[in-house]
């Protein structure tokens, strides 16, 4: 099962984030642990200065913006 954190404050591009990867795993039926981080001093301490970002299995895959679908389903396809 891969652990994927969404870091941000709750803005639309945030939920959506999480939304698109929740989506994209069940498509490519891989089990995911999904983590919303919403704690500006979490996200801060972790070294992420934009949003939303995601990290998948402790690594950082994305900050700012939407990541596009293909992306998503390489993260999560990787070992």
């Amino acid at each position: 099962m891969k652990k994927v954190e969404v870091f941000g404050t709750g803005c639309k591009k945030c939920i959506t984030t999480q939304e698109m990867i929740r989506s994209e795993a069940q498509q490519l039926s891989i089990e995911i642990e999904l983590i919303k981080v919403d704690d500006p001093l979490e996200i801060v301490s972790r070294g992420i200065m934009s949003t939303p970002a995601v990290m998948v299995d402790g690594k950082l895959m994305h900050k700012g913006g939407l990541p596009k679908r293909q992306e998503i389903s390489q993260w999560l396809k990787e070992n």
